[in-house]
């Protein structure tokens, strides 16, 4: 679920799985343009950036990156700030 109190940002990119007037009113209250694909039972279509949408797999190799490390996808680390610098090093090193 989207929280209610989103960053400043333009636009928001999601799949499909986050297509629903729910969400894209939420976004639309906060002025935020969504770039999110319809899903194909839609039945009142909706327009999105089809050059974002294909910018969005950059996002989804970065969290993989991140799993990809055992460490950060048990959560080894229990104090935050060691846990937050293996999230932050995890893209440099991969």
């Amino acid at each position: 679920m989207l929280r209610k109190d989103l960053p400043p940002a333009a636009t928001v990119s999601g799949d499909q799985g986050h297509d629903s007037d729910k969400i894209r009113k939420m976004l639309s209250q906060q002025g935020i343009t969504p770039c999110i694909p319809p899903r194909r039972c839609r039945k009142k279509p909706v327009h999105y950036s089809k050059r974002l949408d294909r910018k969005g797999h950059k996002i989804e190799t970065l969290f993989s990156r991140q799993k990809d490390w055992r460490r950060v996808a048990t959560r080894y680390d229990h104090c935050a700030h060691v846990f937050r610098s293996a999230i932050l090093l995890a893209p440099i090193a991969a």
